[in-house]
């Protein structure tokens, strides 16, 4: 996500009160972290039995035909994650129409090898529209644990409805991922959606976790080798609130900045030391490949997350790469936000974004999207609300109304998909957005300045953080204190903005019909507690053919 916390290095969402080198914890409590970390990626129960799937499985980019299958073996104690040893390994695996397996409809095996951190994916095709499905591994006469996947539908289906799970910005040190769990408890989803910073890059008490690391990272140093950023993966994938949501739905990922470090442009990073931490080309591409390696994510073009899935004639879904190409963020006020030579998208990626826009004949066009595209202004938010809102979202504390890693940094990008909707008269745009660690139902005007008379092109539905720090934690005053009041001074100066909750942990639902795309916004009772609890806290739709947010009382 953008620097919005530190004040220099700071990081995606509310990391930004310190320094990325000044600790956040004590260093006693950096010293506690596992002295092994790269056995810390494994369960102690399981690190001496081999073969093991000790990281779950998972699928991913469901297609109407097929689905991306993905797991993780050990197949010697030796071979942990990130250590380059071990031996290559035969793994099969198998897809049934039931749990039990006793109607099996595909099969095969592939091979497990140190060069690709003995991660496996089988790209299986042949399948039904629209179908649940359940798989496994297996390796040297061990099962992994069986999962559900679910097909898309066919092409030109009349899809009735559609269930998305939403979520962004997990940080790990920050609390447990009960997010996960609700999500993989409700046995409803289509899909479930991860719009960016799946992990985090930061060292053991660098990133903001109001003043305690509930559990360490591994490894315990910031992440930048290939090594370190298989490991970080791996470590993510022991969370069993995570595989439990792996093994119920399909996945659709794209990444954002915490997946390389924070702020990442297509040269460097606000977090990364040209020299001192390598080269940015290095370390870019590690991350990349830790990333394909340990997600089921089909590369797309060249390599990179955007690419295009379709759910009948309901809804197809864009998804965005917004660091790979994008030019250097800028400070705020001189102007260059608006520069026509500047991106955020790339041409190419923007050309193709918009001819999917324009030729879709779906209902519904979703665009996953890592950062928020409805511009945002301060307003006249008071001194001690100013100065922490600033340092989440990256903002000189003076109070300039831009954060410039967002769209707002890159306005010609901006204003050309927007006036690319209002020209073709394309309808029923939608953009799902994470980032920000704070939840938005937003309209995206074609002109801010002069809204509500100004049209509004498209909606958005942002979600709030899994676990990663927002306003509150960032002041550390209870939840809701400061939402109480920014909200409203936020609203008055941006009246796009239906809502925002500054406070709050969570995720989103996405339930899609022919009539109207609504977001039931959820949240989580405590971050930093296991058997954290889950309420619906507020819906939002937008009615087909209107381009607008309306709020709606009941959750689907």
């Amino acid at each position: 996500m953008t620097s919005r916390y530190r004040s220099s290095k700071t990081s995606e969402g509310l990391n930004s009160l310190t320094p990325r080198r000044r600790t956040v914890v004590k260093a006693a409590a950096a010293t506690a972290v596992l002295a092994g970390p790269l056995a810390a990626t494994l369960p102690a129960r399981a690190v001496d039995q081999a073969p093991a799937f000790l990281h779950g499985v998972a699928s991913g980019d469901p297609l109407p035909d097929g689905i991306l299958l993905w797991t993780r073996v050990t197949p010697v104690p030796e071979s942990i994650p990130g250590s380059g040893v071990g031996p290559d390994t035969e793994v099969s695996w198998v897809v049934a129409r039931d749990k039990a397996f006793t109607t099996v409809v595909a099969k095969g095996s592939t091979t497990a090898t140190a060069a690709s951190d003995h991660t496996v994916k089988a790209d299986i095709r042949g399948l039904e529209p629209g179908t649940d499905y359940w798989f496994r591994f297996s390796a040297g006469g061990t099962d992994s644990p069986a999962a559900r996947t679910r097909t898309a539908p066919a092409h030109d289906a009349a899809v009735t409805g559609l269930r998305f799970g939403v979520v962004s910005c997990a940080n790990w040190e920050a609390g447990w991922f009960s997010s996960y769990r609700h999500l993989a408890a409700r046995g409803d989803l289509d899909a479930w959606l991860h719009l960016g910073d799946y992990i985090y890059e930061y060292g053991t008490g660098e990133y903001a976790t109001r003043g305690t690391v509930v559990r360490p990272h591994a490894p315990a140093h910031e992440i930048v080798t290939l090594a370190d950023y298989r490991i970080r993966h791996a470590r993510y994938k022991t969370d069993p609130d995570l595989q439990a949501l792996h093994a119920t739905a399909p996945v659709v990922a794209i990444w954002d900045d915490h997946e390389f470090a924070n702020d990442t442009w297509s040269g460097g990073a606000e977090n990364h030391t040209e020299g001192a931490e390598g080269a940015w080309s290095a370390r870019q591409a590690a991350a990349k490949q830790a990333y394909f390696e340990w997600m089921p994510v089909r590369p797309a073009i060249a390599g990179t997350t955007y690419r295009r899935l379709r759910f009948g004639k309901l809804a197809d879904l864009s998804l965005l790469d917004l660091r790979s190409f994008r030019s250097q963020q800028v400070k705020v006020g001189n102007g260059e936000v608006d520069d026509p030579d500047r991106t955020l998208t790339g041409r190419a990626q923007l050309d193709w974004l918009k001819a999917g826009l324009k030729s879709s004949d779906t209902t519904w066009r979703l665009v996953g999207n890592s950062v928020m595209i409805s511009p945002f202004a301060i307003g006249s938010l008071s001194a001690d609300l100013l100065k922490p809102l600033a340092k989440l979202l990256g903002l000189p504390q003076e109070g300039l109304a831009l954060n410039t890693d967002q769209w707002d940094g890159y306005t010609d990008d901006r204003r050309e998909i927007l006036a690319h909707l209002r020209t073709n008269a394309i309808r029923n745009t939608v953009f799902l957005t994470g980032d920000i660690h704070m939840a938005w139902a937003n309209d995206v005007p074609v002109d801010a300045g002069t809204y509500p008379l100004s049209p509004s092109a498209a909606t958005e539905f942002v979600v709030t953080s899994v676990t990663s720090d927002n306003l509150d934690d960032i002041v550390k005053v209870p939840e809701g204190t400061v939402s109480a009041v920014a909200s409203p001074v936020i609203r008055a100066a941006n009246r796009h903005v239906h809502w925002v909750d500054t406070d709050r942990h969570g995720f989103g639902v996405l339930d899609i019909t022919a009539e109207r795309a609504q977001m039931d916004f959820y949240v989580v009772s405590d971050r930093t507690k296991r058997d954290a609890s889950a309420k619906w806290s507020r819906s939002y739709r937008t009615r087909s053919g209107t381009q607008k947010v309306e709020r709606t009382y009941d959750p689907v």
